[in-house]
């Protein structure tokens, strides 16, 4: 079911936005070679508690860290662990934090160290098409027109967007209705109405858009082992642009 929410659920979900926005940020100043994945994850952990939050992802389905670390090949879902970064890797990070019983959800790709010229493309592509898709993330236009730009920008750049994964609603459930892929026809889908609150999250892949689950049943990886490129933010929906409340 998708929710239209309260001016008193969107303070919360501000709120919560503030936080990932401000997790996101020192991380980045944490990201160098020889940090662990673990490392990041702590930080994220204690410093989204001390500063009035709650981890969303920590048991989320079973989900056992607060963060997603996603080096190089790996698109979603990584799991925190003592896996150290080395020079040229790039890291995607996902982070959720719930306020009051409401959720707000933002990703950014890091580059760790000196990186390809192709990985620093791939990155400024994902960040790029999520702004373009939020043209049209306004009251009366559909999901499709968000989808369509997306993957128009992508692949306009040489890059492929995944398929098997996409954005979504997100409100007191860390994922609601509707859901927000990155590809697919302008005109089509739900329309779009004030104060709908989603997450939308272009996730870009250097070569195919095939991916695959890893056996540990979280990790998912680009299916020819290139690079892959995630950002994100928690939007609400207006009469003109969205508001972006997770920067």
């Amino acid at each position: 079911m998708i929710t239209i929410k309260s001016e008193a659920e969107l303070d919360s979900m501000r709120a919560a936005g503030r936080i990932v926005a401000m997790v996101l940020k020192e991380l980045e100043k944490l990201i160098q070679p020889g940090i662990t994945t673990k490392e990041l994850d702590e930080f994220a952990e204690e410093y989204i508690i001390k500063n009035g939050g709650i981890p969303s992802f920590k048991g989320l389905y079973g989900y056992p860290a607060s963060i997603c670390t996603s080096v190089n090949d790996e698109v979603v879902h990584g799991i925190p662990g003592m896996r150290r970064l080395e020079d040229g890797d790039i890291i995607s990070i996902d982070v959720g934090v719930c306020v009051d019983g409401l959720h707000a959800d933002a990703a950014r790709t890091f580059a760790v160290g000196k990186i390809s010229e192709t990985a620093r493309f791939l990155i400024k592509t994902a960040e790029e098409s999520f702004f373009e898709g939020i043209k049209n993330a306004v009251a009366g236009k559909r999901v499709g027109d968000i989808s369509n730009s997306i993957q128009r920008y992508v692949e306009s750049r040489g890059f492929s967007v995944v398929r098997d994964l996409v954005g979504h609603g997100i409100g007191r459930k860390f994922h609601e209705s509707p859901q927000v892929p990155n590809f697919g026809k302008a005109g089509v889908g739900i329309r779009l109405i004030k104060n709908m609150t989603l997450a939308v999250e272009p996730m870009v892949n250097e070569g195919s858009y095939k991916v695959y689950t890893d056996k540990d049943g979280w990790t998912v990886k680009t299916l020819d082992g290139k690079l892959s490129a995630h950002y994100e933010n928690t939007i609400i929906v207006t009469e003109g642009l969205p508001e972006i409340i997770t920067l």
